[in-house]
């Protein structure tokens, strides 16, 4: 979803959904330890994000993390010299789907994307969003709703590795996904707003 963490617009290959690595928690932990060495004080904060951040949920092997700041004008020069030194490249994705029956400036959903493919340590999608913004919140609520309600998983996991092995390219994988994500995204804000959920 690219509201959420992935990896539209940045591969063409067929998409490939695989059952939940326990490794990826492990992995995430561990790079967002060198990423905030790497990265200083100008990034707010990093989280892991998407699916490889949900116990027991498929996933595409990639994981997502998000670094919130507070200018993505600033930061941009400033992150891609560590960035590129730690295997990412900057990709020219740079806004984010905005969910459907959403009246909101697509500015407002407005990112920067790093990428590393092939990389001994494995692929990542890094997120950078504003501090926040609604997709810097999207991404943590959503992966907050599906921690909580884990009944959900089997079925949204079944979904997208159906979706994956039917569909030739990411971007239709993306296109097709997306419309589910905004049903789902209606139901984690109606549960945000039951229990004051706030980030």
């Amino acid at each position: 979803m690219t509201g959420v963490g992935s990896s539209t617009l940045v591969s063409r290959d067929q998409p490939v959904v695989v059952a939940y690595d326990q490794d990826w928690p492990e992995r995430a932990t561990r790079l967002i330890t060198v990423l905030r060495d790497a990265l200083g004080g100008i990034a707010h904060r990093i989280e892991h994000i998407g699916s490889t951040a949900i116990p027991g949920m498929a996933a595409k092997d990639v994981l997502d993390l998000q670094v919130s700041v507070a200018d993505l004008d600033v930061v941009t020069p400033i992150f891609d010299g560590p960035l590129g030194v730690l295997g990412f490249s900057r990709s020219d994705y740079e806004v984010d789907h905005v969910p459907a029956g959403r009246t909101d400036d697509p500015a407002d959903w407005a990112k920067r994307l790093w990428i590393r493919r092939s990389h001994p340590d494995g692929d990542v999608n890094l997120h950078v969003r504003i501090t926040g913004s609604p997709n810097e919140r999207l991404a943590l609520l959503f992966r907050d709703w599906f921690r909580v309600h884990t009944d959900a998983i089997p079925a949204y996991a079944a979904f997208k590795m159906t979706l994956a092995e039917s569909l030739p390219d990411l971007d239709a994988y993306t296109d097709a996904k997306d419309p589910v994500v905004d049903l789902v995204i209606v139901v984690t804000e109606e549960w945000a707003a039951s229990v004051d959920w706030h980030r």
